[in-house]
């Protein structure tokens, strides 16, 4: 099926924890937003693959998402190679967005960059003709390039080229990061109360995430705004558009 916005993440709940509250607005906004997961997060020291994966399909389903899509790559060691890149050139040439969320530019988890330039150069050759790829019946794809990526700012604070209003839609994001109850601070979850503790699965982990909205919604006057990079400067048709 053709969607609008396609937000590719690494690891299951990357999208959910940066860019999540954007694609809520969207979807409130009318259009159809697809999901793909490049890996199942296995290394993660909480939870499992079995378990990243349950969670990442409920938080789907409360999100609204048209699907979610998982690659199997290995969380971690995925190479830069055409087999990697073919396999998201296939999603992409399957749904037809217009626009491709991405992992950061650069971040703490060094995943995050590799997996921010391998879907931007997907991107890319999705658009070549000579560019050969199949669907799962053996039918060569038409070319298809998305009018642009954008990737979400991740754990590292980031100057953002542009920002994105998402005071409506926080606390529903805020829902959606708990549905992966493996990898944070949610006191109903003591099943992994013995498990290690991480940067991200302490209760001030949470408080966090509040700040940071704050923290990018605050030139533009937004209470809870989402942080984006990009690697071609956009342009605007109305100057009207700006806050």
């Amino acid at each position: 099926m053709k969607i609008d916005i396609l937000a590719i993440g690494v690891h299951p709940d990357d999208v959910e924890l940066s860019s999540s509250g954007t694609i809520l607005r969207h979807i409130a906004q009318g259009k159809t937003v697809g999901l793909l997961d490049l890996t199942r997060g296995e290394l993660g020291t909480r939870g499992n693959a079995e378990i990243r994966t349950r969670e990442a399909n409920e938080s789907a389903q409360l999100m609204g998402a048209a699907f979610r899509i998982n690659l199997d790559m290995a969380d971690g060691f995925f190479q830069y190679n055409p087999e990697n890149i073919q396999k998201i050139i296939q999603v992409i040439r399957s749904c037809q967005p217009e626009i491709v969320l991405a992992n950061a530019l650069d971040d703490r988890h060094p995943d995050h960059g590799r997996a921010a330039k391998l879907t931007a150069d997907a991107c890319f050759y999705a658009g070549l003709a000579k560019v050969e790829t199949f669907d799962e019946k053996g039918n060569p794809q038409e070319r298809w390039r998305p009018k642009a990526v954008y990737h979400y700012i991740q754990d590292r604070n980031m100057q953002p080229d542009f920002i994105v209003d998402i005071s409506d839609y926080f606390e529903k994001k805020m829902e959606l990061i708990l549905t992966f109850r493996s990898q944070f601070f949610l006191p109903s979850a003591t099943e992994y109360t013995q498990e290690l503790s991480t940067p991200i699965s302490g209760e001030d982990f949470m408080a966090f995430m509040r700040a940071k909205g704050r923290s990018f919604g605050r030139d533009a006057g937004f209470e809870y705004a989402e942080g984006f990079n990009v690697a071609r400067t956009p342009g605007v048709l109305d100057l009207f558009d700006l806050v």
